[in-house]
């Protein structure tokens, strides 16, 4: 053991420390198969596979474009052939939920048309809004930059209303952005939210073909 001390100066130690490690570090995460990715504020941040870094990055840019409101920026990651569907809750549905192309994103800021975007649970009427209306109660209503719960290809909560996102968009791949309700055992915990986010693939990248909305319905 002295003659290895002798001879390998303090500092070529010292690297020697750090990058068996490294390595060590590498085998345990390689033998778990999980990976765990952490970003400020996020503090309970559901694990993902290596291969949803992409994944995971894109999403959280969509939130940054869309808490700025640069439609411009958010225009550029909408599916090119598909568009991006909105779903104003948790059950998808192509009859009444609203799609809308890459073009027509980039105009939101300016848009004041009002679309009709799906109907409202309970009484059935339909929800007609201009695109910055719709982002403010069905889309961005809390600030999900802040969120402390993310999952990765899960639903994190589920209400009474059906959970279709992959059966409508089969082989979609989807981030959770949610913030929980109040005290539990209490009205107050019913009041959670979630942003979902869901991309395909095409050409080697994800486009974003999903926004939708899940809170608890009626």
């Amino acid at each position: 053991m002295s003659r290895l001390k002798k001879s390998f100066p303090p500092v070529i130690s010292l690297l020697i420390g750090i990058i068996i490690g490294i390595l060590v570090a590498v085998a345990i995460s390689a033998v778990s198969g999980r990976f765990f990715f952490q970003r400020t504020p996020v503090v309970n941040y559901a694990s993902a596979e290596l291969s949803n870094a992409e994944l995971t990055a894109i999403a959280f840019s969509v939130v940054s474009h869309i808490k700025s409101g640069d439609y411009s920026e958010l225009s550029r990651i909408v599916h090119p052939d598909l568009g991006v569907v909105f779903s104003p809750y948790a059950t998808v549905n192509f009859s009444t939920n609203r799609r809308f192309s890459a073009e027509q994103v980039s105009m939101f800021a300016t848009d004041s048309t009002s679309y009709v975007w799906g109907i409202y649970d309970g009484s059935g009427e339909p929800i007609e809004m201009t695109p910055s209306s719709y982002f403010a109660e069905f889309v961005f209503s809390r600030n999900y930059c802040e969120s402390t719960i993310i999952g990765v290809n899960r639903i994190i909560k589920s209400g009474n209303a059906l959970e279709n996102i992959t059966e409508m968009f089969p082989g979609v791949k989807f981030v959770e952005f949610h913030i929980p309700g109040g005290e539990k055992d209490s009205l107050e915990e019913l009041d959670w939210g979630s942003l979902r986010l869901g991309f395909e693939e095409m050409d080697g990248r994800l486009w974003l073909t999903v926004i939708q909305n899940s809170r608890w319905t009626i």
